[in-house]
This record gives C-alpha cells, structure tokens and sequence, in this order.
C-alpha cells in the first residue's frame, strides 16, 4: 500500500507547548501500521528529547539545539529562533532523506512552541517543499486550556490564525482526553460545535459584570465556527484515532476506509 513519498499525505502536527505532540505523532503512527498503512515520522524539532518519539527522519541529525546554543552563544529561546531558520536550509536534505522511504503518510512532529512553527516565514518554506498540495495541519487542543470557555477560545483563534497563515486544511484535536470526565469533554465539543454556547460560555467566566466580552470578538468566535469541529483523542488509549485517521482521508481524498473499522489501536 505504500508510495513514493511525493505522493504521502503530510501531516503536520502543532499546538501549544504540552499538548501532547510527541505523544500523539507516536500513537498514529501505531494506528496507521496496526490498520495495514505505512507512516513515515520526521521530527522537525531541534530540541526534543523526548524518547518516546522515535522519528524515521530526525533534523537533529543536521540541527541540535545545544549546539546552536554553544556556537552563537544563545539562550534557549534565541537558539530556538536561530535554529528554525537553519532548518529551513536543511529542507532539501529532509525531503531527500523521506524519498527512502515509500509511505503512505508523513507524520511531522514540529517545534514544542507554536509561534516557532506557525510565524517563521521558514515554516511556510517548510510546509511547501515537504508536503506542497498534499499538506495538512492537526491543531492540538491542550484540554489543560480548553477546559475553560476562554481559554478555548484562545485556542481557537490560534488555529484560526495557523490555517490563515498556511492556506492548508486544519483539523483540530483535543489531546488527552482520557483526563477529563465524559461531561467535561462532551461541553468542550459542544462549544466547537455551538458558538453560541461558547460566547455564553466565556462571557459567563467574567471576574466582575464590568468585564464583557466585545461584540466584535463574540463575532469573530461565531464566524470561525466552520472551523470549530472538535476530534476528541486519547493517545493513551487509542480513542479517536480512527476518527482522526477517517477526517484525515477526507481532507486528502473525500473519501474514507472503511477497512480499518475493526482496527483495535495497541495500548
């Protein structure tokens, strides 16, 4: 089943620090290989350490952290800025590197700090040389800060501003959902679903009547609800997976696979 890499849908996978990248990009790749698919995993940060991830391609292999760090003399976040420029040099030597591999899908793992990814010009270089047409972005909902109204909508609006910045389709995914209780997590869709509920929602976390949410933001909130469709996932359990693998297929081919339906994701 696997093709050239030219042909692989890309997924890029992003979100704010903690939300559960690493994790997850580890856990579909599980899912995809247990449903029969080839996934392929490059880990375009050059500062994780995770052990969990276990990329296919690594940028480390051409920029590390520390070493930016010692070299230019830089703190972390300055190293951080430094290197994602470098990275953009690299590109030609990443895409060289996931030709070796004929796959189904490219899972990218992208920096632990969203602005990193999402207002470099180099990401944009990034995103087009690595998956052109064939890219699309899994926003990662932390539920640390989608479990309150305002803090969802913040989110929201970050997703927003990511899919304005790239022009690719983007999913949004509320990671770790096997930390919150069936209601909690069932009033974090409906306020994806419901924009109403939501404006209510944050209006009604207001510290004092004085502080009101403005008309132009509630209105902005309601216009984003197209975008607003919430895929629960637990990478811990495999649920939503499948779901995130089917909404995947239908952004790459409108259609979806109906073989992978008795797929049991390994825990």
């Amino acid at each position: 089943m696997s093709e050239d890499v030219q042909d692989a849908s890309v997924v890029f996978f992003t979100g704010t620090a903690g939300a559960g990248k690493t994790t997850l990009v580890r856990s579909f790749r599980d899912w995809l290989k247990a449903a029969g698919y080839d996934a392929t995993v490059l880990n375009l940060d050059p500062g994780n350490e995770s052990p969990a991830l276990e990329p296919d391609v690594d940028i480390r292999e051409w920029v590390r952290l520390p070493e930016v760090m010692e070299e230019y003399d830089l703190g972390p976040n300055g190293a951080q800025i430094a290197a994602a420029d470098m990275i953009a040099l690299k590109v030609f030597d990443v895409r060289q590197a996931l030709e070796e591999f004929r796959t189904d899908f490219v899972l990218v793992d992208t920096p632990g700090q969203v602005e990193l990814f999402a207002f470099r010009e180099s990401s944009k270089a990034l995103v087009d040389a690595l998956g052109g047409e064939r890219a699309a972005i899994a926003f990662l909902f932390d539920p640390a800060l989608a479990k309150s109204a305002s803090g969802f909508a913040s989110l929201l609006m970050l997703s927003a501003t990511v899919e304005f910045r790239f022009r690719r389709p983007t999913l949004n995914v509320l990671t770790k959902s096997d930390v919150l209780t069936p209601e909690r997590k069932e009033e974090i869709v409906s306020w994806g679903e419901t924009p109403e509920q939501l404006v209510a929602a944050v209006e009604a976390e207001a510290a004092t009547p004085d502080v009101q949410l403005s008309s132009e933001i509630a209105r902005a909130i309601e216009t984003l609800a197209p975008l607003s469709t919430l895929l629960p996932v637990s990478s811990k359990s495999g649920d939503g997976l499948e779901l995130l693998y089917r909404t995947v297929q239908r952004i790459f081919t409108g259609g979806e696979d109906a073989e992978v339906s008795q797929v049991t994701p390994d825990e």
